[in-house]
């Protein structure tokens, strides 16, 4: 709560002292004069006599009130307007078979490259608040899990529900490209942003991953190349000849050049993350990277609230004048 008027609060310490210190000074000035006291000094004073300080006390509360009915007392609900074009973000997400290489860990336990994939992917939609956002899901061709949209709950479940084997084997980035440049050429966001991660090389689809990043170019759209998985050999699982699970040290083939070239064409950077953590942090440097300038309007709705004060303020004074002309009376 606050005052329209705080100045008017400050009568309430000049009043109010000046009022009980009149009240105590008349006490007894009022006389009747009689022959002899002794009679009336034996008489005890009745319940009102004795209580007969509530009309000052009723004077005072009734002047407090009135005072900060004066302030204009104020219950402000502020708001805030926020007024931006957003961008629209597609993030491309590898599900060859080669992202079932378990080489990232979370909590020290090893994972597959999709799963801790679809775990950092999700913190970094969680982090958006006015952008437009679109999956699509590439193997050998490239397939849209979620179109464009605001509504993040609806694509954390599509992202939940991507699998190894929903489509064929392969790796085919230029698809996956060319359906991402799909989804953002006609869109009027301020910027659009492919995040693109792979494990392998492109060696499926109908369109060259150069050919597919100089479109998304001519259209404004910038590319995010990320390169997951450990350098070297890794952690692949198979099955022995007993039906058993094991793990088979496999090398998994990143192209960084041409990631690195993709990015290049079309103003963006290229990542390598070989762990969780980086992964981790090439996505929260994405995130920093594409933030929108937001036009921020505050405003405050008041409420008047002096009526609170001002309609028990009027009920004490009229208890106050009728107690003083019945159960308080006084002869002056």
């Amino acid at each position: 709560m606050i005052f329209h008027d705080p100045l008017v609060l400050t009568l309430i310490v000049v009043i109010l002292p000046s009022l009980i210190y009149f009240y105590f000074r008349r006490r007894g000035t009022n006389q009747i004069l009689f022959p002899s006291l002794g009679t009336l000094k034996k008489l005890r004073p009745s319940l009102f006599q004795r209580y007969r300080y509530i009309l000052i006390i009723l004077r005072s509360t009734v002047i407090v009130l009135l005072l900060i009915a004066l302030a204009r007392p104020q219950y402000g609900n502020e708001q805030t307007k926020v007024t931006t074009e957003g961008i629209d973000i597609v993030l491309a997400v590898d599900i060859s078979g080669s992202m079932l290489a378990e080489d990232f860990e979370i909590g020290g336990k090893r994972y597959n490259r999709l799963y801790v994939i679809k775990q950092v992917v999700k913190d970094f939609i969680q982090r958006r608040t006015n952008d437009r956002i679109g999956l699509v899901v590439f193997a050998g061709r490239a397939y849209t899990q979620c179109p464009m949209t605001l509504d993040y709950g609806m694509l954390l479940q599509l992202l939940e529900k991507v699998e190894i084997g929903m489509v064929e084997d392969g790796t085919a980035i230029g698809s996956a490209i060319g359906s991402s440049v799909e989804r953002l050429k006609n869109t009027k966001a301020k910027s659009k942003v492919i995040i693109l991660l792979t494990d392998g090389r492109n060696n499926a689809g109908e369109i060259d991953p150069f050919t597919a990043a100089e479109i998304a170019k001519t259209f404004g759209i910038k590319i995010y190349t990320i390169g997951a998985g450990t350098k070297g050999l890794a952690p692949f699982p198979a099955v022995d000849i007993f039906g058993n699970k094991v793990m088979k040290q496999v090398k998994i083939d990143i192209d960084d050049d041409s990631l690195r070239e993709i990015a290049k064409i079309t103003d963006g950077r290229y990542y390598r993350a070989t762990d969780t953590e980086s992964l981790k942090e090439i996505y929260s440097q994405i995130d920093k990277l594409e933030k929108t300038e937001s036009e921020v309007t505050q405003f405050t709705e008041y409420r008047e609230l002096f009526h609170y004060f001002l309609l028990p303020a009027f009920g004490l004074l009229l208890l106050e004048l009728g107690l003083t002309k019945i159960r308080f009376r006084k002869i002056p």
